[in-house]
């Protein structure tokens, strides 16, 4: 009966869908399971007797031994999720739903088994396959995090949108009233936008807003909040920047929009861009009143023949 019952036990391991690995006190591997097998490549006479860390030199030893040990200290098992350690041991993913991900993502549980004495003689390893739970969860994350970004940025530009840039702007005012924090304002706009529509169809002027864009992202810092003010305006907060250090800067934007050349349809194609600078100070009472002094000081710029910078006196 003793037999009978082993023998069906056996097949039990051996048929379900999950890696099933038996270690000795020194990590030698003593049994394995059909999903080892199948999933490594190795059957259980290549591995017997053999040190798990040398068929699995991708388990990190000193790691493994520290769980293991409490496991058997403690006579209590332990687990281990994909989010915190995606794989235990690396197999490739085979599932075709999932072929997407290069490895499969695993779940482990560190089993105590004890003996007659109830002294810890093996440790039981059981793999489990999440690659499933583990790709639907990092798809979704990714759509989430997708939908954020739509919600943030302009579509065309891909910088932030009015309302993000606007809650940018409150940030910083709100930053220089507690911190008395230097803050600059850029305010760009691109010359005679309205006529280059007309001669040269949107196409052409959906791609000057893209290139000014793209030269903000390029001359700009990480931390400098852009945005799409307006159709054809954008706006650059400048945190920690003095009013001569925003004009510098407006002034290196203005000369690299000048020597761009675009090509629309075979044409060569030029542009330029008037830009308006303002510095936050104590007479500013509101975020309103500082993105008037940039619009004043960008009027000015206007007035003064385009492709140029003012700041506001």
């Amino acid at each position: 009966m003793e037999l009978n019952e082993l023998h069906w036990m056996l097949d039990i391991l051996q048929s379900i869908d999950v890696g099933v690995v038996v270690l000795d006190r020194e990590y030698r591997i003593e049994m394995w399971n059909s999903f080892m097998e199948s999933h490594s490549g190795l059957e259980p006479e290549e591995v017997q007797g053999q040190s798990v860390f040398r068929i699995f030199p991708e388990i990190e030893e000193a790691w493994f031994r520290n769980k293991a040990e409490t496991v058997a200290t403690l006579g209590t098992r332990t687990f281990t999720i994909w989010e915190q350690r995606p794989y235990l041991v690396r197999f490739k993913n085979y599932q075709p739903i999932t072929g997407q991900e290069d490895f499969m993502y695993q779940n482990t549980t560190i089993i105590p088994i004890k003996d007659a004495t109830g002294k810890v003689g093996h440790i039981c390893v059981v793999i489990y396959d999440v690659t499933h739970v583990a790709s639907n969860k990092k798809q979704l994350q990714n759509v989430t995090a997708r939908l954020h970004q739509l919600t943030r940025t302009d579509a065309l530009s891909g910088l932030l949108n009015r309302a993000h840039w606007d809650k940018s702007l409150e940030q910083e005012f709100a930053r220089h009233q507690r911190y008395q924090r230097q803050l600059s304002l850029l305010l760009l706009d691109i010359d005679e936008f309205k006529v280059f529509n007309s001669q040269y169809e949107h196409a052409a002027g959906d791609l000057l807003l893209r290139s000014l864009a793209d030269l903000l992202g390029q001359h700009v810092r990480n931390l400098d909040p852009s945005g799409r003010y307006a159709a054809d305006q954008f706006a650059v907060l400048l945190p920690d920047t003095a009013v001569e250090g925003a004009r510098q800067l407006a002034e290196r934007l203005r000369d690299a929009v000048s020597q761009q050349v675009l090509l629309h349809d075979g044409q060569a194609v030029r542009y330029s861009v008037s830009i308006g600078v303002a510095e936050l100070d104590a007479n500013c009472l509101n975020p309103r009143q500082f993105c008037e002094r940039a619009e004043q000081a960008l009027a000015r710029a206007k007035q003064a023949g385009r492709n140029c910078v003012v700041a506001y006196a």
